[in-house]
């Protein structure tokens, strides 16, 4: 099962940034509470990742719900941060917004000059992944789906597709947030669709007289 706590193994190190490092891409994280956000920042970055996690405490009792995240004991209250270095001049900023809807007035400031995001999804909590795809829709925001592999009931894509009312064009995956190999493949989906969308808004405006 994949580990629904933000309590996760940190690479050690500092990769320094290349003097030649010229352009910096903005890659934000969003999904519920609990969902693997901080486990997907984590695995797959390239430095020690910032994070703003807190101890849970009896005080979010009542105002988190914590049913289908029993063994969480820390959560993120501003955001999560990490880097990936593309080659000698792109460099990849990853942004993991925290969950809980009291902490959502967050997200548009995280949305701001993002190229894209990525929504992560627990199949047995869909519901918490609507606000978010909604928020990106209302950026107009490029985004794709992951759903992370937790134990529960077993869904196909297509039904999480249908059950999130997602359009054809969203691309839809599926990943292991602890995995690096697994998160990475997520980010490569979302670098490819961002290309296939800026490739035909390229053709409408060469079309267009």
């Amino acid at each position: 099962m994949v580990s629904n706590s933000s309590d996760t193994l940190r690479r050690p190190g500092r990769v320094p940034l290349r003097s030649t490092a010229e352009n910096a891409l903005k890659i934000v994280v969003v999904g519920g509470f609990g969902v693997g956000k901080t486990t997907l920042v984590g695995s797959v970055s390239e430095i020690r990742p910032l994070n703003t996690e807190e101890t849970m405490t009896r005080a979010g009792e009542g105002i988190d719900d914590l049913s289908a995240v029993r063994d969480k004991r820390s959560t993120t209250v501003a955001f999560d941060f990490g880097r990936i270095t593309l080659n000698a001049e792109n460099v990849l900023y990853l942004f993991g917004a925290p969950g809980q809807e009291r902490f959502w007035f967050l997200w548009d400031r995280l949305f701001s000059g993002a190229l894209g995001a990525v929504v992560l999804v627990d199949t047995r909590r869909l519901e918490e992944s609507w606000y978010a795809i909604d928020r990106l829709e209302q950026h107009g925001t490029p985004f794709v789906v992951a759903r992370n592999n937790f134990d529960g009931p077993e869904h196909t894509l297509a039904d999480v597709r249908a059950a999130l009312d997602l359009p054809d064009h969203v691309p839809l995956v599926d990943c292991d947030a602890r995995s690096r190999e697994s998160s990475k493949q997520v980010l490569i989906e979302l670098v490819r669709h961002l290309h296939r969308l800026a490739e035909a808004q390229r053709v409408v405006v060469e079309e267009t007289p």
